[in-house]
């Protein structure tokens, strides 16, 4: 994005328009204010993307990682890929250890399974866990998920590597994207928000932050709130 070509966001916001005839002045002057702030957060987040996709050529994964796909078959994860170059892939936290699955993650996979079909015409999705495939599945069917491909993987050694399983046996959430060059698969983007990095009264979360669940209620009076989490069951 050139910035040079862009106009200024405040006079950009300054061209709005309300919709409701009986907006107060200080409403008025707060959106658009508000309005000049959310331009630039969106250029911001374009510039991101820029930035991410400048990346250079990430590490090559040389270790031989196993997994079983949903037809029972043991393969390697250049496999995962299929047609595609690029490979998106979620770590979620059901461990066999775990009778139900974390329910921030079965959030996000839900709204990720809304999007399953079209994210697949561009770039391979795997859904990657410690448990079985076919307990996996069983989950998804219980939610009602079709568009999404689940992966087990074989042993710990991944979950190890990519530090989503400690020695306590406690997961976390891993997003990483691959691509394939001369078959070879290369890291493009791992998610790498430490919990340190944590501001004061928020808890740790990636950015862009990838949960629609978070971005709704971010544009309602009350937010996220300060102790209110998803559940499995209401």
């Amino acid at each position: 994005m050139d910035m040079t070509e862009l106009k200024p966001a405040k006079d950009l916001a300054a061209t709005r328009v309300s919709r409701f005839e009986n907006e107060s002045p200080d409403y008025a002057e707060a959106r658009m204010a508000l309005l000049s702030e959310e331009i630039e957060v969106r250029r911001h987040l374009t510039r991101l993307a820029e930035q991410r996709r400048r990346l250079p050529l990430g590490p090559a994964i040389e270790k031989n990682y196993r997994f079983q796909d949903e037809n029972g078959s043991d393969v390697g994860l250049i496999d995962l890929f299929g047609s595609h170059d690029t490979l998106v892939t979620y770590f979620w936290m059901f461990g066999p250890q775990r009778e139900r699955p974390c329910p921030m993650c079965t959030n996000f996979l839900g709204g990720a399974n809304g999007n399953g079909a079209d994210i697949k015409q561009r770039v391979a999705f795997k859904i990657l866990g410690r448990s079985p495939v076919e307990r996996q599945r069983a989950f998804a069917i219980e939610r009602g998920w079709r568009d999404l491909d689940f992966v087990q993987t074989i042993g710990d050694d991944y979950a190890r590597d990519l530090g989503l399983l400690d020695d306590k046996g406690y997961e976390y959430p891993g997003l990483t994207v691959y691509q394939k060059m001369d078959q070879q698969v290369h890291v493009f983007y791992n998610g790498e928000m430490p919990p340190q990095a944590a501001d004061p009264g928020q808890d740790p979360r990636g950015a862009v932050d990838i949960a629609p669940l978070w971005n709704i209620l971010d544009l309602t009076p009350a937010g996220r709130g300060t102790d209110w989490y998803p559940k499995l069951n209401y």
